[in-house]
């Protein structure tokens, strides 16, 4: 039983790699209409609602043993606020309780949305992702490489933090109200590189700050002013804003730290050129809107675009373009073992664990404050956590809250439904076994296949198993990998036989592969 899980996973590892790739992420098959992944779990939502005290329960803890000054949280699934919660105080001074509708400084969940504004331009064609940035930011036109077959930095470089900067989370932290003159001297001023430009991941601040220049130059609008009028007017989040004095005073959350066993204020920073990377404000009500956004880019599929991003556009967002870590000692917070890799994407985090599961998100940090929020797009699912401590960071809670929900409410990741090409193709084929008779002319094989392979010794092989499988009682159902690969079993009274096939990328797909095996039934 081992040796076919171990298998499966590699398999499903594969294709749900394949899920993320651009080519996978649009267009439409000849060979009958897509059928998007749907959940087969009823219910889902008030199974959700019942996690609520459990959750409570997991921040509460959280909140005390970190000694937040405040804590707010909230769980979206399906695009709603599912339920929300908060602990302690916006404002320790004002005794303002944190609630969902508090207005927390999120510090590097701002990325995304500079990393959505740059897509928007792309999409709109006012810019190219591989284009070197110095077409916007002149002063980077005579940056000075650490060496001399280096490539120019382009945007996606900045985008997925492969730029060659050096990881500068303590000191950028401190330049988020610095002025945009300030930034562009220190560009033509000429900054140290750790590494050349595509090479290696390595976090930039500096960066998603440049980006933010890139914005303002191919927009011509203020930074501000255009995430406001692309991006959040028309998703409905009116609470959120860059700068905190244009905030609501009585919900905004101030910063605080933790020294000899007493909170102290953190002044807020004003918004500046660094605010691209680190510096919006909102709250959980407000930032339910940008989640749901994310969340209702998959699966992929037909119907009316709607948001203010295309789903395509979303997806790529989300797709891990440069490799941060493999983590073959990972462990959930309950401790139980699961390596992991780690990638980033466009202003995301992406990581997927041993049991397939795919986590998409992003964390913040900032003198007086700390932030995640994590989806599972495969579930429908994230949850976000915003305090108002200096790095007081709720990434390993989130995964925390996320696999407790999972678990407690049974929840049961998207199921793609079989294609109609993989159907037929499957019941074409059982129609040949175990004799292979009139296979080479069945027009059911493409044409590497009896290349690869020779009827006899199939039909030798294929006897063999029936005979170790015994009498085949039913053929059971189509589990797909994607539109064209997908495995079935034959079930026989000591044996079943499973059937992998995959197929060509001709516009009438044919078998292009098959294998087959015995495997131990399954204990009813």
């Amino acid at each position: 039983m081992q040796a076919r899980v171990s298998a499966t996973f590699l398999i499903v590892c594969f294709a749900l790699q394949y899920a993320f790739t651009p080519a996978a992420m649009s267009g439409s098959s000849e060979n009958g209409a897509h059928k998007p992944a749907v959940f087969t779990d009823p219910g889902r939502a008030e199974k959700v609602k019942t996690t609520a005290t459990a959750v409570e329960g997991i921040f509460k803890k959280f909140f005390e043993d970190r000694h937040l000054p405040g804590l707010v949280y909230g769980v979206v699934l399906d695009g709603k606020l599912v339920y929300s919660g908060g602990f302690g105080y916006a404002n320790l001074e004002q005794k303002t309780p944190a609630q969902a509708q508090s207005l927390f400084r999120i510090a590097s969940m701002s990325k995304s949305i500079t990393a959505l504004a740059i897509l928007q331009l792309r999409d709109a064609g006012k810019l190219r992702l591989d284009e070197p940035a110095s077409k916007y930011i002149p002063e980077m036109k005579k940056l000075r490489y650490l060496t001399k077959d280096a490539p120019e930095i382009t945007i996606r470089h900045l985008l997925t933090h492969g730029a060659g900067f050096p990881e500068d989370n303590p000191w950028g932290d401190r330049q988020l109200a610095d002025s945009d003159e300030e930034l562009r001297q220190l560009i033509a001023n000429g900054p140290s590189f750790s590494n050349v430009p595509g090479v290696a991941f390595e976090y930039s601040n500096l960066g998603f700050a440049l980006l933010g220049q890139i914005v303002q130059k191919v927009s011509g609008m203020e930074f501000q002013q255009y995430t406001m009028a692309n991006i959040f007017k028309p998703l409905g989040m009116n609470a959120t804003v860059w700068e905190y004095e244009k905030a609501e005073q009585k919900k905004l959350a101030l910063g605080y730290n933790w020294i000899d066993e007493s909170h102290v204020d953190i002044p807020l920073e004003h918004h500046g050129s660094y605010g691209a990377m680190g510096g919006l404000i909102t709250s959980i009500e407000d930032f339910t809107q940008y989640v749901a956004l994310h969340l209702a880019a998959w699966p992929p599929r037909d119907e009316q675009e709607s948001g203010v991003l295309k789903r395509s556009s979303l997806r790529e967002m989300h797709h891990p373009w440069r490799l941060d870590a493999m983590m073959p000692n990972y462990r959930y917070p309950n401790g139980r073992a699961c390596p992991s890799a780690s990638a980033y994407g466009y202003g995301l985090r992406w990581v997927r664990d041993c049991e397939s599961k795919t986590y998409i998100g992003h964390s913040g940090g900032l003198p007086g404050f700390g932030s995640n929020w994590t989806m599972m797009p495969d579930y429908g699912l994230a949850v976000m956590a915003f305090d108002n401590i200096t790095y007081g960071g709720t990434s390993t809670i989130n995964t925390a809250v996320l696999d407790t929900i999972i678990t407690l409410a049974k929840l049961k990741p998207r199921a793609l439904p079989v294609s109609d090409i993989l159907e037929q193709r499957k019941n074409e084929l059982v129609k040949i076994f175990p004799d292979w008779n009139g296979a080479e002319r069945s027009g059911l094989f493409a044409e590497n296949f009896f290349k690869d392979n020779r009827v006899k010794d199939l039909a030798q092989r294929t006897k063999e198993l029936y005979e170790e499988a015994g009498e085949i009682t039913n053929v059971g159902a189509m589990s797909p990998l994607n539109q064209l690969r997908g495995t079935f079993l034959l079930l026989g009274k000591k044996k079943n036989l499973e059937i992998f096939f995959t197929l060509t990328p001709e516009k009438s797909p044919l078998i292009q592969q098959l294998r087959m095996r015995a495997v131990e039934k399954m204990a009813e």
